[in-house]
């Protein structure tokens, strides 16, 4: 049964661009303009008309757009929830404009080993993370450790929450990796290994959402009957202010957004095509996170039940439940 029928999420993407170079993402490999003040503040608007209420800011690596502190405030300004993902190269040089405009701030850190960290992004960035966590408390924010987790890095977990999360009193985001358009991850997680994610999962300090080892389980999304509800539940918008359907990762169709987000969104072209979310053939075996997490927010299923206690879990540790209760 679904339970919210407009979206709910804009994956906002201030530019292609990234000072990194992860082994298992390829976007920074792309020509990409950086995104226009006014068409964020027309764009903001026209979300707010289509129900979203939350707005992550990303790239790329979203600390390269100088603007970023504005599109935060503005996005505040309109009762908007904001999440931000860094790399933290540059969080310790603009921490203090982006202060207080970020509700859901991650430091990616995928071990607790600098040269095992740095091989993977690309870039000796291990030593900015552990900045931007020093440099972030002081100023009073409350950052999460966003964890990509690999065959490769699996052993890492327990190091990293006991001597960087769990001394910093700070939340550990576990993310299993997905692979997506050709863009090879590795070996799939073991039943053993999920097995393990599942019990770290429950401890206090760590969030993971337990629906996506249960889609791991199942073979990911089926377009037999998908589950995936990535169009209907979530905007992505491009550097060159475009509408890109059904997702980034697998979109096959952008459109011009052209000051009209709110009349584009609604018109019969592209309800026509976010129709077929879940039902492409790209989308068999889907588990891309970043649209399985609404995905599973907005309907009744097995995945809303399994995703509900760790939700609870990181909202109330973010308090993000109460500005929901007071919108």
């Amino acid at each position: 049964m679904r339970l919210v029928h407009h979206p709910v999420l804009c994956n906002y993407y201030v530019t292609y661009r990234c000072n990194a170079k992860c082994s298992f993402c390829d976007i920074w490999e792309k020509p990409s303009p950086y995104i226009q003040l006014a068409d964020v503040e027309q764009n903001l608007r026209d979300l707010k008309k289509l129900g979203v209420s939350v707005i992550d800011f990303t790239g790329g690596e979203p600390l390269l757009h100088r603007q970023l502190p504005e599109f935060l405030a503005l996005a505040h300004e309109l009762g908007f929830i904001t999440t931000v993902t860094t790399n933290g190269l540059l969080y310790p040089k603009f921490a203090e404009r982006l202060r207080g405009k970020v509700d859901m701030l991650h430091f990616s850190l995928d071990s607790s080993e600098k040269e095992q960290h740095d091989r993977g992004r690309g870039v000796a960035c291990y030593d900015f993370v552990l900045e931007s966590i020093r440099v972030a408390k002081e100023l009073g924010e409350r950052p999460d450790i966003l964890f990509t987790v690999f065959r490769q890095n699996l052993d890492q977990l327990e190091a990293v929450y006991r001597d960087i999360t769990r001394p910093n009193g700070l939340m550990l985001i576990i993310n299993p990796a997905f692979e997506y358009n050709g863009v090879e991850t590795g070996e799939q997680l073991t039943e053993q290994e999920l097995d393990y994610l599942s019990a770290f999962g429950k401890r206090p300090g760590v969030y993971l959402n337990e629906a996506f080892i249960q889609l791991r389980r199942d073979g990911g999304n089926h377009v037999a009957a998908p589950v995936c509800r990535a169009a209907s539940t979530t905007l992505v918008i491009s550097p060159n202010n475009e509408l890109v359907l059904p997702c980034y990762h697998l979109g096959t169709k952008t459109f011009p957004i052209e000051g009209r987000l709110h009349e584009l969104y609604r018109s019969e072209p592209v309800q026509q095509l976010a129709a077929l979310e879940g039902r492409l053939p790209q989308c068999e075996g889907c588990t891309i996170n970043c649209y399985m997490q609404p995905s599973f927010a907005v309907e009744t299923s097995k995945y809303f039940w399994q995703a509900l206690p760790s939700t609870l879990k990181y909202n109330w540790y973010k308090g993000t439940w109460k500005r929901m209760l007071a919108r």
